[in-house]
């Protein structure tokens, strides 16, 4: 069950706080623990779904998945507020560590440190996969969209743009309800 809309207040301080504080792929593993298992702001199918239409359109996934959440859980100002806070953090983060990079380079377990964080990344990554797939097993379409997507990008390698193209189409005609 999610919880009562946010403040515009409440959503851009924790988009500010997950662009500030988290690195590469382990974005959308932020989001999904921040938004559905610590504030319940949405369901975890909702967020699912949000997270899929993110990666089919143009721009970063995380950017659209931001404005997907704040968009429903306020509407446009919602949206905003998420932008605006995933983005202005990282920005002048990255002012600051351009300026200071040579020192940076120097530390000496600075590369360890960015190896540990990437393996971080890596395993939130995985959550959200197995979480994924656990819900489409449940449903036998989802179920058959979700292993034929992994069969032609993971190991056959096909292009996404054509497999979206192709298994996007008839899993939303398999699940379309058939009284409609």
């Amino acid at each position: 069950m999610s919880a009562p809309s946010p403040s515009i207040t409440a959503i851009f301080l924790v988009f500010f706080r997950i662009g500030l504080l988290s690195f590469g792929g382990g974005l959308i593993g932020w989001v999904f623990r921040e938004v559905v298992l610590i504030r319940h702001w949405l369901e975890e199918d909702e967020f699912l779904s949000g997270m899929a239409l993110g990666q089919i359109l143009p721009g970063a996934n995380i950017a659209n998945l931001t404005i997907f959440v704040g968009q429903r859980l306020r509407g446009l100002a919602g949206a905003a507020a998420g932008l605006f806070g995933l983005l202005v953090g990282p920005f002048f983060a990255v002012l600051a560590l351009a300026a200071g990079y040579r020192m940076l380079q120097s530390l000496p377990h600075a590369e360890d440190a960015m190896e540990g964080v990437a393996a971080a990344a890596v395993g939130l990554l995985i959550v959200i996969v197995a979480r994924g797939a656990r819900s489409a097993m449940g449903r036998p379409s989802a179920a058959l969209a979700f292993l034929a997507t992994f069969a032609a990008v993971g190991i056959m390698h096909w292009s996404l743009l054509l497999v979206v193209a192709v298994v996007g189409p008839l899993s939303v005609w398999a699940a379309w309800p058939k009284g409609a």
